[in-house]
Protein backbone atom coordinates (compact mmCIF):
# COMPACT_ATOMS: atom_id res chain seq x y z
CA UNK A 1 0.00 0.00 0.00
CA UNK A 2 1.15 3.54 -0.73
CA UNK A 3 0.59 4.72 2.85
CA UNK A 4 2.95 2.05 4.22
CA UNK A 5 5.71 3.10 1.81
CA UNK A 6 5.19 6.79 2.53
CA UNK A 7 5.40 6.13 6.27
CA UNK A 8 8.73 4.34 5.79
CA UNK A 9 9.93 7.13 3.51
CA UNK A 10 9.12 9.87 6.03
CA UNK A 11 10.88 8.00 8.86
CA UNK A 12 13.90 6.74 6.93
CA UNK A 13 17.35 8.04 7.90
CA UNK A 14 18.85 6.67 4.69
CA UNK A 15 16.63 6.85 1.60
CA UNK A 16 18.99 4.58 -0.32
CA UNK A 17 17.84 1.69 1.89
CA UNK A 18 14.24 1.99 0.70
CA UNK A 19 13.07 -0.48 -1.95
CA UNK A 20 12.94 1.45 -5.22
CA UNK A 21 11.33 0.77 -8.56
CA UNK A 22 12.52 1.67 -12.03
CA UNK A 23 9.01 1.64 -13.48
CA UNK A 24 5.99 1.88 -11.24
CA UNK A 25 2.23 2.19 -11.34
CA UNK A 26 0.21 4.00 -8.68
CA UNK A 27 -3.51 3.22 -8.52
CA UNK A 28 -5.65 6.03 -7.15
CA UNK A 29 -6.73 9.62 -7.57
CA UNK A 30 -6.28 11.34 -4.22
CA UNK A 31 -3.48 13.35 -2.66
CA UNK A 32 -1.90 10.16 -1.26
CA UNK A 33 -1.70 8.68 -4.77
CA UNK A 34 -0.10 11.88 -6.07
CA UNK A 35 2.35 11.96 -3.16
CA UNK A 36 3.34 8.35 -3.77
CA UNK A 37 3.85 8.88 -7.50
CA UNK A 38 5.88 12.07 -6.98
CA UNK A 39 8.08 10.46 -4.34
CA UNK A 40 8.85 7.51 -6.64
CA UNK A 41 9.80 9.92 -9.42
CA UNK A 42 12.04 11.91 -7.08
CA UNK A 43 13.68 8.71 -5.82
CA UNK A 44 14.76 7.94 -9.36
CA UNK A 45 12.04 5.89 -11.06
CA UNK A 46 12.24 6.65 -14.78
CA UNK A 47 8.65 5.70 -15.55
CA UNK A 48 5.79 6.58 -13.17
CA UNK A 49 2.14 6.21 -14.14
CA UNK A 50 -0.76 7.21 -11.92
CA UNK A 51 -3.87 5.41 -13.16
CA UNK A 52 -7.47 6.35 -12.32
CA UNK A 53 -10.72 4.74 -13.46
CA UNK A 54 -12.54 8.06 -14.01
CA UNK A 55 -11.58 11.42 -15.51
CA UNK A 56 -9.32 14.22 -14.24
CA UNK A 57 -12.31 16.26 -13.06
CA UNK A 58 -13.30 13.45 -10.69
CA UNK A 59 -9.90 13.09 -9.06
CA UNK A 60 -9.80 13.69 -5.32
CA UNK A 61 -6.37 15.31 -5.61
CA UNK A 62 -6.43 19.07 -5.92
CA UNK A 63 -5.49 20.79 -9.18
CA UNK A 64 -2.33 22.02 -7.44
CA UNK A 65 -1.34 18.43 -6.56
CA UNK A 66 -2.01 17.31 -10.13
CA UNK A 67 0.31 20.04 -11.42
CA UNK A 68 3.04 18.94 -8.99
CA UNK A 69 2.74 15.42 -10.37
CA UNK A 70 3.05 16.62 -13.96
CA UNK A 71 6.04 18.79 -13.05
CA UNK A 72 7.73 15.65 -11.74
CA UNK A 73 7.13 13.76 -15.00
CA UNK A 74 4.34 11.61 -13.54
CA UNK A 75 1.87 10.54 -16.23
CA UNK A 76 -1.78 10.81 -15.22
CA UNK A 77 -3.73 8.10 -17.06
CA UNK A 78 -7.50 8.29 -16.69
CA UNK A 79 -10.49 6.19 -17.72
CA UNK A 80 -8.69 2.92 -16.95
CA UNK A 81 -9.29 0.33 -14.24
CA UNK A 82 -7.04 -2.58 -13.17
CA UNK A 83 -7.80 -5.92 -14.77
CA UNK A 84 -4.83 -8.19 -14.04
CA UNK A 85 -1.33 -8.08 -12.58
CA UNK A 86 1.13 -9.55 -15.09
CA UNK A 87 3.99 -11.73 -13.82
CA UNK A 88 7.17 -13.01 -15.44
CA UNK A 89 8.44 -16.61 -15.39
CA UNK A 90 9.94 -16.10 -11.93
CA UNK A 91 6.68 -14.78 -10.49
CA UNK A 92 7.85 -11.16 -10.35
CA UNK A 93 5.64 -8.26 -11.36
CA UNK A 94 6.29 -7.24 -14.97
CA UNK A 95 3.23 -5.11 -15.63
CA UNK A 96 -0.51 -4.63 -15.36
CA UNK A 97 -3.42 -4.99 -17.76
CA UNK A 98 -6.12 -2.30 -17.66
CA UNK A 99 -9.64 -2.02 -18.98
CA UNK A 100 -10.61 1.23 -20.69
CA UNK A 101 -13.67 2.76 -19.03
CA UNK A 102 -16.36 5.31 -19.90
CA UNK A 103 -19.56 6.75 -18.45
CA UNK A 104 -22.84 5.42 -19.79
CA UNK A 105 -26.15 6.62 -18.33
CA UNK A 106 -24.35 7.74 -15.18
CA UNK A 107 -22.58 4.41 -14.70
CA UNK A 108 -18.87 3.65 -15.08
CA UNK A 109 -18.49 0.77 -17.54
CA UNK A 110 -15.64 -0.96 -19.40
CA UNK A 111 -15.43 -0.22 -23.12
CA UNK A 112 -14.10 -3.69 -23.97
CA UNK A 113 -10.69 -2.27 -24.90
CA UNK A 114 -7.63 -3.20 -22.84
CA UNK A 115 -4.03 -2.03 -22.66
CA UNK A 116 -0.93 -3.03 -20.72
CA UNK A 117 1.69 -1.04 -18.84
CA UNK A 118 5.12 -2.44 -18.01
CA UNK A 119 6.28 -1.99 -14.42
CA UNK A 120 8.19 -3.65 -11.62
CA UNK A 121 6.13 -2.21 -8.75
CA UNK A 122 2.46 -1.43 -8.18
CA UNK A 123 1.22 0.78 -5.34
CA UNK A 124 -2.41 1.00 -4.25
CA UNK A 125 -3.74 4.32 -2.92
CA UNK A 126 -7.48 3.90 -3.33
CA UNK A 127 -8.84 4.75 0.10
CA UNK A 128 -8.28 3.79 3.69
CA UNK A 129 -10.42 2.24 6.36
CA UNK A 130 -10.56 2.74 10.11
CA UNK A 131 -7.85 0.73 11.89
CA UNK A 132 -9.33 -0.64 15.10
CA UNK A 133 -6.01 -2.26 15.97
CA UNK A 134 -4.53 1.19 16.59
CA UNK A 135 -6.91 1.77 19.52
CA UNK A 136 -6.03 -0.61 22.34
CA UNK A 137 -8.01 1.10 25.14
CA UNK A 138 -11.36 -0.71 25.75
CA UNK A 139 -12.98 2.74 25.96
CA UNK A 140 -12.27 3.17 22.23
CA UNK A 141 -14.94 0.58 21.40
CA UNK A 142 -17.53 3.05 22.72
CA UNK A 143 -16.68 5.66 20.10
CA UNK A 144 -19.70 6.42 17.94
CA UNK A 145 -18.98 6.12 14.22
CA UNK A 146 -20.28 7.58 10.98
CA UNK A 147 -19.45 4.79 8.58
CA UNK A 148 -15.76 4.08 9.19
CA UNK A 149 -15.09 7.52 10.68
CA UNK A 150 -15.25 8.68 14.29
CA UNK A 151 -18.22 10.92 15.04
CA UNK A 152 -17.29 14.34 16.44
CA UNK A 153 -19.38 17.43 17.16
CA UNK A 154 -18.60 21.02 16.16
CA UNK A 155 -16.00 21.25 18.95
CA UNK A 156 -14.26 18.05 17.73
CA UNK A 157 -15.45 16.14 20.82
CA UNK A 158 -16.23 12.46 20.34
CA UNK A 159 -19.15 10.61 21.92
CA UNK A 160 -16.90 10.06 24.96
CA UNK A 161 -16.85 13.23 27.12
CA UNK A 162 -13.41 14.77 27.29
CA UNK A 163 -12.08 12.82 24.31
CA UNK A 164 -11.44 14.79 21.13
CA UNK A 165 -10.39 13.70 17.63
CA UNK A 166 -9.45 15.29 14.31
CA UNK A 167 -7.88 14.63 10.94
CA UNK A 168 -8.84 11.98 8.42
CA UNK A 169 -10.25 9.57 11.03
CA UNK A 170 -13.23 11.83 11.79
CA UNK A 171 -16.49 12.44 9.97
CA UNK A 172 -15.80 16.04 8.95
CA UNK A 173 -14.85 17.32 5.50
CA UNK A 174 -11.87 16.46 3.31
CA UNK A 175 -8.80 14.42 4.23
CA UNK A 176 -6.29 17.25 4.02
CA UNK A 177 -3.29 17.85 6.29
CA UNK A 178 -4.14 21.54 6.62
CA UNK A 179 -7.62 20.58 7.82
CA UNK A 180 -6.17 18.15 10.38
CA UNK A 181 -4.06 21.03 11.75
CA UNK A 182 -7.18 23.19 11.96
CA UNK A 183 -8.99 20.38 13.79
CA UNK A 184 -6.17 20.32 16.36
CA UNK A 185 -6.47 24.06 16.87
CA UNK A 186 -10.25 23.96 17.27
CA UNK A 187 -10.09 20.98 19.63
CA UNK A 188 -7.46 22.74 21.77
CA UNK A 189 -9.68 25.83 22.00
CA UNK A 190 -12.66 23.67 22.95
CA UNK A 191 -10.63 21.86 25.64
CA UNK A 192 -9.38 25.16 27.04
CA UNK A 193 -12.92 26.57 27.18
CA UNK A 194 -14.16 23.42 28.97
CA UNK A 195 -11.29 23.53 31.46
CA UNK A 196 -12.02 27.19 32.21
CA UNK A 197 -15.67 26.30 32.88
CA UNK A 198 -14.55 23.55 35.24
CA UNK A 199 -12.26 25.98 37.09
CA UNK A 200 -15.06 28.53 37.45
CA UNK A 201 -17.45 25.86 38.67
CA UNK A 202 -14.94 24.79 41.33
Amino acid sequence: AATDYIRELRQADDLSQLPQADRCIVLGAGNTAIDMAVQMARLGARDVNLVYRRGLADMGATHHEQEIAKANQVRLLTWAQPDEVLLDDQGRVRGMRFLRTHMENGRLLPTGETFELACDAIFKAIGQGFDNEALHDPLAQQLHRVGERIFVDEQLQTSIPGVYAGGDCVSLGQDLTVQAVQHGKLAAEAMHAQLMLNVEAA
